[in-house]
């Protein structure tokens, strides 16, 4: 009997074609490795090199091979999760940014066999230290905070002792892991770009005040000022948020700079609106540029020259590293570093080019 005469037979009769139970074996054989070989990529152990561990789990993926995470967590101890937090205040209605970046944790994570479980924290929890339900029904081996918390909140989920990474902020502890963006130089070069094309007088958005990647952007726009002789000026660091982190209106200065630096796309886009309905025209007026390169540089008119932030490449870093510490708590890694790039659009004019 033919396979098109089996395939419309078990059609005919209600019957499912199961595909074939992906095993390490098979994996093994197409990439031309051992079993062994496969079993310590696929585990996250020593024993094989960066390079060849993304062959066999990208392998693994495309053929669809599937752990039994549940058999395998009993059997070795683990959950499989990975508690993601939040703050309340990032998950509005019109912030997108940390949401897009909690998938990209999630895709990361599969690759390890681990689960990914958001776990939005409170305004009152984080102001009372309330710890994720996750946490208190054993559901996780170790947290992921996405995105700037309080202080004293930080010391309430350190004290838990669990395997964390902090993700997209930093404080001044040293017994913690960081991956960040290089905020301070991807700000610095973008300023650089602006004086490059002839703006001199460069005003920064943002409450330097809220979040440690707030703080090291308006430090790379004022490296850039003081490298090129442009003094600071108090009026020219417009606030863009209150103490609770909700965006306000935006005060323009009344010595208009040719210049805005954003510390964030959605603010951007929240300034050309402001400037537009006070008659200006963005770039004729002046240059917007942004941070970020999320949803708001696309819909923004005109589109924004803004800084790309490599979020794939930082979830893929969290979840490696965080699976590693899974394992082996003890294990130390700093504060990771990952690099951005300008993307030129539409709102930038050069008025004196260098």
């Amino acid at each position: 009997m033919t396979e098109s005469i089996q395939y419309v037979i078990n059609l005919l009769s209600g019957g499912i074609i199961m595909k074939k139970n992906i095993t390490m074996k098979d994996i093994a054989k197409r990439l031309n490795v051992s079993n062994v070989t496969v079993s310590k990529a696929l585990n996250n152990k020593e024993g094989v090199s960066e390079e060849l561990r993304n062959k066999i789990v990208a392998l693994a993926e495309e053929m669809g091979y599937r752990y039994n995470t549940m058999a395998k967590g009993m059997k070795e101890g683990y959950s499989y999760n990975i508690g993601v937090l939040i703050a309340e205040r990032f998950i509005g209605e019109h912030q997108s940014f940390y949401l897009n970046f909690f998938q990209h944790i999630s895709k990361a994570l599969e690759a390890y066999q681990y689960y990914g479980i958001l776990q939005i924290v409170s305004e009152t929890d984080e102001k009372q230290g309330g710890l994720p339900r996750v946490y208190y029904e054993n559901k996780i081996d170790g947290f992921i905070v996405l995105g700037q918390i309080s202080k004293s909140y930080c010391e309430k989920i350190k004290s838990v002792n669990m395997p964390m990474i902090f993700l997209d902020f930093y404080d001044d502890s040293t017994d913690v892991d960081y991956v960040i963006m290089d905020n301070f130089y991807a700000s610095y070069e973008i300023t650089n770009y602006l004086m490059r094309c002839g703006h001199k007088k460069i005003a920064f958005v943002g409450n330097v005040y809220a979040t440690s990647s707030i703080q090291d952007r308006f430090l790379g726009y004022y490296k850039s000022l003081l490298e090129n002789g442009s003094k600071l000026k108090e009026e020219y660091i417009i606030n863009d948020r209150d103490e609770q982190g909700r965006l306000i209106n935006l005060e323009i200065p009344k010595e208009f700079p040719t210049a805005f630096v954003c510390n964030c796309d959605q603010v951007a886009y929240n300034l050309i609106q402001a400037l537009n309905e006070k008659g200006y025209n963005i770039p004729d007026d002046c240059s917007v540029v942004g941070f970020d390169n999320d949803i708001y540089a696309i819909i923004s008119h005109p589109k924004l020259t803004t800084i790309q932030v490599d979020i794939e490449n930082m979830a893929r870093t969290v979840a490696r590293l965080i699976v590693k510490k899974v394992k082996n708590p003890d294990r130390k890694y700093g504060r990771i570093l990952v690099n951005g790039k300008i993307v030129h659009r539409d709102s930038v004019k050069v008025i004196n080019k260098e």
